[in-house]
């Protein structure tokens, strides 16, 4: 296949182009720059520029694009930022879709666990309802957005949430103070994290892309449920360290305001049945398993 990738330079967008070169696919990257090789194209999302006769040679698009929302805490012109970054993304692409004399197949889009907001001890399935919240709001709006492409084009949402990985993402931060023995839980650290590993994360892109009855919305997390506490201490059991000291929750807010509130405090507890029920294995489905690859050298 040739996939068209929006948001290759990103943590997820790296390991998906590793691993379809594996697989023998060719990636094709979307730059807002001149591209300067042949697998890569130009475009511009803020004036919604994307020549539509790329689309005819490609058979799948896999939409990532899309400011961090890791960068706290997030100020009126951040949050303006990560909306733009997701909405005109996606709208570009599908505006190029439609416009083609010959689509893509498949068009994988980009969403997030934060469509659910903060749920408490609930079982989120891809059938709960929108929750509250800027995340909430910004993901909705996003896949509105990837569900304009036309009709003969099968539209997956993938609702990513916490991805594990060795440097960068959720744990750039954490697993520094881990492995210095000055971490600890976030909050009351009952709070429910979900989590996939990285390498999961993008094998469940192929996965979908290659799966002609997928559509829709598919949560990308890992089959067992985690704590923030449990997640916290299985990293700790498996670099040998102690995770004692805890960060209270007024400490996060004052620092990171709403960004602590709906990224480290909120609580989600996400069913993998429906991506399960596709016939994906996971490569790392418990907890333990994920942390032991993570700290893996």
């Amino acid at each position: 296949m040739r996939v068209l990738i929006s948001g290759a330079s990103g943590l997820i967008g790296t390991e998906l182009q590793k691993q379809l070169l594996v697989s023998g696919h060719t990636p094709v990257f979307l730059v807002r720059r001149e591209a300067r090789k042949e697998n890569e194209v130009q475009w511009d999302p803020n004036t919604l520029t994307l020549d539509p006769q790329v689309l005819e040679s490609i058979d799948a698009v896999v939409n990532l694009a899309g400011a961090t929302t890791g960068k706290l805490p997030w100020t009126k012109k951040y949050k303006e930022e990560l909306v733009a970054s997701r909405i005109n993304s996606t709208k570009t692409i599908v505006q190029a879709i439609a416009k083609a004399k010959k689509r893509p197949k498949v068009l994988v889009s980009g969403s997030a666990s934060g469509i659910y907001g903060d749920c408490g001890d609930t079982w989120l399935t891809e059938s709960s309802p929108k929750g509250e919240g800027f995340l909430a709001d910004l993901a909705s709006q996003w896949e509105q957005e990837a569900m304009k492409a036309p009709e003969d084009v099968r539209v997956v949402l993938v609702r990513t949430t916490m991805v594990l990985s060795r440097k960068l993402g959720a744990l750039g931060r954490l697993l520094p103070l881990i492995r210095l023995g000055i971490g600890g839980r976030l909050g009351s650290g009952k709070q429910w994290w979900a989590w996939i590993s990285l390498p999961d994360e993008a094998r469940a892109i192929i996965h979908l892309i290659n799966t002609a009855s997928a559509t829709g919305p598919y949560n990308l997390t890992a089959p067992e449920p985690a704590t923030a506490k449990e997640l916290i201490d299985e990293l700790g059991r498996q670099l040998k360290r102690p995770t004692v000291i805890p960060v209270p929750a007024f400490a996060l807010k004052l620092a990171f305001r709403e960004g602590a509130q709906e990224l480290l405090l909120c609580s989600q507890k996400m069913s993998a049945e429906r991506l399960l029920s596709t016939g994906f294995v996971f490569e790392h489905p418990t907890l333990k398993a994920a942390c032991s690859w993570v700290v893996k050298r």
